[in-house]
């Protein structure tokens, strides 16, 4: 009776196990979302301002649902584009990737650059991502600069290590990025100093939200902080929410928008759009998108 019950219940878990993976790796990686969060950091009696935030699309060839959906995000008629890196994830993405994006390339748009969109992903073990000082490793050499031309090309701002100011939604907005700091690319301190005061909105971008890009942004007076690369956790526990960020920004802070401490700056962390290809699943953590609508203090 005993092992008729341990093999009852072995047999139990292991169904539940397979349908769990089955939801995750099936159902919610493709149950794209559109989130929407008004952030108070326009002048008073300034009009609104809508940002759309891509991130981490990691595309590789033939994801047409995935295209298709980002596409279709023309039809928020956003001010300004911000993409926030990790586009790629195969040396032949960059079709795949351009299909996505052609429809928003109209908009004013600036883009940041993360570690997939220079080299490709390769297998890891899940589990050691629990472990911030393993060994870090990258696949093949991605064709970045076909990307970064197409984009530049059609009039966006590559932010990588870079300052500037554009209009959007007929105001002055200043922006500033970095190169992905999850592999040391970063070089702040070229285009640091205090953010303009004749902007009507200062926005900063980092592919990976470090503490320490995240402070000297919002030291220097950006209003608004954006990034992606946590993937929200990608797998999250009801209740508990992401377990890991694969960087050390708090658990808590894997996906959303937050006041960052210390300062007057807004933080918008996208759970973004993709997976890795080696991992292809979420749970409890849906693939994202998000309009931002900047409002009045």
């Amino acid at each position: 009776m005993r092992k008729r019950t341990l093999f009852s219940i072995a047999a139990g878990t292991a169904a539940a196990g397979a349908t769990t993976l089955a939801y995750a790796s099936l159902i919610e990686r493709n149950m794209f979302t559109l989130r929407r969060y008004d952030v108070p950091v326009l002048a008073p009696d300034a009009e609104p301002l809508r940002i759309l935030h891509l991130s981490d699309m990691h595309m590789t060839p033939n994801q047409r649902r995935k295209q298709d959906w980002v596409a279709s995000l023309a039809a928020t008629d956003p001010d300004l584009v911000v993409v926030t890196g990790d586009n790629l994830a195969h040396p032949a993405a960059v079709p795949g990737a351009l299909r996505a994006l052609e429809p928003l390339l109209d908009y004013p748009g600036a883009f940041v650059f993360g570690s997939n969109d220079y080299k490709g992903p390769v297998w890891k073990n899940p589990f050691s991502y629990f472990f911030p000082d393993r060994e870090y490793r990258q696949g093949a050499v991605l064709p970045t600069e076909e990307l970064r031309d197409v984009l530049v090309g059609a009039g966006w701002v590559d932010l990588n290590n870079a300052r500037t100011s554009l209009k959007a939604g007929g105001r002055l907005v200043e922006l500033i990025g970095v190169d992905d700091p999850h592999v040391g690319r970063d070089e702040y301190e070229l285009v640091a100093g205090p953010a303009s005061r004749e902007a009507d909105l200062r926005v900063g971008l980092t592919h990976s939200p470090e503490p320490y890009i995240l402070d000297a942004m919002s030291g220097d007076g950006f209003d608004i902080l954006l990034a992606g690369h946590t993937h929200g956790g990608q797998v999250c526990v009801p209740f508990v929410g992401a377990l890991v960020t694969n960087c050390d920004l708090p658990r808590s802070m894997a996906r959303g928008l937050f006041r960052w401490p210390g300062s007057d700056s807004w933080l918008h962390v996208t759970a973004g759009i993709g997976t890795h290809p080696t991992a292809p699943v979420r749970f409890a953590c849906r693939p994202e998108a998000s309009i931002l609508t900047l409002i009045p203090r």
